[in-house]
């Protein structure tokens, strides 16, 4: 990541107004609904900005999976409500694609994912993905596709294992 971008919740004081991520879903949440889940609890944002400016951004949500939702190999084991955290959005500005970016900011979420499990249990990040080309990064990444659906799915543990080099706490 650049040197000059600032990583943080995302408050009134960023500007989102000239944000475009060629999702017009995208660009519209962040600017109409972010605030409005954050101050509601609803979800949390965490944006990249360049003197408030804001150049990317996630959400994060807490989520209950069904297990029965779940392909048998990744279900097996689980109980019937297994905990999640969503990542819900992710969203850089076209000035910024084709530079690798895309994967920074994902670890950026996933450390914040990943710390926000060692106070409250989950077992899997959950992404909804937008479209195919999305379900593919994330894939690149190692989630899992749901069949039949733009969901995927990833242990915490693996994302542990993979970002920081050990396991986590958790059983895989």
């Amino acid at each position: 990541m650049s040197a000059t971008f600032v990583s943080e919740a995302i408050s009134a004081h960023h500007n989102a107004e000239q944000f475009m991520s060629g999702k017009p879903s995208l660009d519209s949440w962040l600017r109409s609904h972010a605030l409005t889940t954050e101050a509601k609890g609803v979800s949390r944002t965490f944006v990249w900005h360049e003197d408030l400016q804001v150049v990317a951004y996630y959400s994060t949500a807490a989520h209950l999976l069904q297990r029965q939702a779940l392909p048998d190999r990744i279900a097996k084991g689980n109980p019937n409500q297994i905990p999640a955290i969503m990542l819900g959005r992710l969203a850089l500005d076209k000035t910024l694609q084709g530079q690798g970016l895309g994967s920074v900011l994902l670890v950026d979420a996933l450390h914040r994912i990943l710390d926000a499990t060692k106070a409250v249990g989950a077992r899997f990040v959950v992404v909804d993905a937008i479209d195919p080309n999305a379900a593919g990064f994330y894939a690149r990444y190692g989630f899992t596709k749901i069949p039949e659906t733009m969901r995927l799915v990833q242990k915490i543990s693996a994302i542990q294992a993979a970002i920081t080099g050990s396991p986590s706490s958790q059983s895989s």
